[in-house]
């Protein structure tokens, strides 16, 4: 016959570092810690170099797609649009140089940004690049997207 062992002989024991335990957790999950850890947390969430970007808006229609985009403030020799397959690429590249010249004073600044941005749209079939048409006026880009007709099949019993 198996013996039963008696746990009151064996009082619980605590583990040697809960308290330890305890304090941490407390000291991390109250303020003002806990809010400065959720700023790191918050601030490797966004991309290290943000891109700017820019309104597109696809509408569908029966025989074609037309895809615009607001570009206030844009040249339109500052736009390029790349067609590979079934994606249109749009991308924006402003490069902006400020000179400063004052001959009395000697003084001269010279400061140069440069900013790009890209959106891609994928369609569900290849797009023909010869019956694609874009036009760009007061700062709205549209590009009209002719639909590829497949050829239907039919189906024999």
């Amino acid at each position: 016959m198996a013996k039963k062992h008696d746990n009151s002989k064996f009082p619980f024991k605590p583990e040697p570092f809960e308290d330890w335990f305890k304090s941490v957790k407390h000291f991390l999950h109250d303020p003002p810690v806990r809010g400065f850890l959720e700023s790191i947390d918050d601030f490797f969430k966004q991309p290290l170099f943000p891109q700017p970007s820019f309104q597109v808006r696809v509408r569908n229609l029966r025989n074609k797609h037309i895809v615009t985009a607001e570009l206030p403030g844009i040249r339109k020799e500052q736009i390029s649009i790349d067609i590979i397959g079934d994606t249109l690429s749009i991308s924006v590249k402003q490069q902006d140089i400020y000179i400063e010249e004052d001959d009395r004073n000697k003084v001269f600044r010279r400061s140069e940004s440069f900013q790009s941005s890209s959106r891609t749209i994928t369609f569900p079939h290849p797009i023909d690049e010869n019956r694609t048409k874009a036009s760009y006026k007061n700062g709205l880009l549209e590009i009209s997207i002719s639909k590829v007709r497949g050829k239907t099949i039919e189906i024999k019993e």
